[in-house]
């Protein structure tokens, strides 16, 4: 199931030591021994990934590729072609090559937050800043941090992220971001939105603010689905897509009420235990609800019964960072003439600026 959570990140801990060029033997200086391994694993897997991968060009030319897999690399190539025709987003090496990772996930992200609060724990690294996530490659690592940060008081939660951006900052053609197996296969739209989604985090990149990066490359994934589906996609892939979108939107309506009714419960005079209370009622209403849409609306679809399963802080939290500020950014867009090239050039000016001036100059 993908929840339009990540589709994608960006991966902290790998471009820190890589484009910063730090010394692994001197992290422990910096971060501690802890951070040491954190980056080692980081640097390891994408390495392993990326040696995975090959051109395109080489798996259309083989034949032991299966053709499910064919027709899926040269749908993707058309959608990397309209990228840079069409959304004026980067013509590189990105989403040219293809690796298979047997696995359901590129990496699985850590995410924390208190018992009675939505603000998730931060993780600050060189070049990308502070962000509210740690990933791992290995799903194993990712589940003993969990439990460490869930030792220290925290809620926890961990999900699979089929793909992250490393902000087209690494050289040659080697190092650019590869099509993996674990997205491949989304639905066409879908599939459109996520190249389109991890791109714009190349175009523009605001150290340490992850709403802001996130609702931009948001902002530019649903501009430019919309613009795929009206030009490219048949009929066929737009209802489908329809479909997929509506859950979609009745499932972050839901999680919003609850996170700001929660966010307005945290914040409020009540006694601790007060609040434990009513937080028990509001997330026991939000599973009544999800039911309520899951056996109405949706007509039994059950994609999203892992994450209300195991719904808390830390997963309603990680939600925000993804929307909050798409409204700004469309209204934006709308300023600088529907130009994606222009709106580019105004976010990479605001993405420069110190955050306070930032969000105040992209307003409300």
């Amino acid at each position: 199931m993908n929840l339009g959570l990540k589709r994608s990140v960006v991966f902290a801990a790998m471009m820190s030591l890589v484009v910063s060029g730090l010394a692994l033997g001197g992290l422990c200086l910096l971060g501690g021994c802890s951070t040491l391994g954190y980056y080692a694993q980081s640097v390891d897997g994408h390495v392993a990934l990326l040696n995975a991968a090959r051109p395109v060009s080489e798996w259309l030319a083989d034949d032991t590729t299966p053709p499910a897999l064919r027709e899926r690399l040269l749908l993707s190539q058309k959608m990397r072609d309209f990228a840079v025709s069409e959304l004026a987003l980067p013509d590189n090496q990105s989403y040219r090559r293809y690796a298979d990772l047997h696995r359901k996930a590129a990496v699985w992200n850590v995410v924390a937050a208190p018992e009675l609060g939505l603000t998730l724990k931060t993780w600050c690294f060189a070049v990308v800043g502070c962000v509210g996530y740690r990933g791992y490659f290995d799903r194993a690592d990712a589940d003993a941090f969990a439990e460490q940060l869930r030792a220290e008081g925290l809620e926890v939660n961990v999900y699979a992220v089929p793909a992250y951006s490393t902000l087209g900052r690494l050289p040659s053609a080697f190092f650019a971001d590869p099509l993996l197996s674990t997205f491949i296969y989304l639905p066409e739209v879908e599939l459109a939105r996520l190249t389109f989604h991890e791109l714009s985090h190349q175009v523009a990149y605001a150290s340490g603010d992850t709403m802001f990066n996130e609702s931009f490359a948001t902002t530019v994934e649903r501009l430019g689905s919309q613009r795929w589906m009206d030009e490219r996609a048949s009929p066929a892939a737009v209802a489908e897509y329809r479909a997929f979108d509506a859950r979609r939107r009745d499932f972050r309506a839901l999680t919003a009420r609850t996170r700001d009714a929660l966010g307005a419960l945290y914040q409020s005079d009540a006694s601790d235990a007060e609040k434990r209370a009513g937080k028990a009622v509001l997330l026991q209403r939000m599973q009544g609800d999800y039911v309520a849409l899951r056996d109405g609306p949706w007509k039994g679809y059950k994609g999203y019964d892992a994450w209300f399963a195991h719904a808390n802080n830390a997963s309603l939290g990680v939600l925000a960072a993804y929307t909050e500020l798409v409204p700004q950014f469309e209204r934006l867009y709308e300023r600088q003439g529907r130009d994606p090239a222009r709106f580019y050039t105004e976010v990479k000016r605001l993405a420069a600026l110190p955050k306070d001036e930032r969000r105040a100059t992209l307003g409300p």
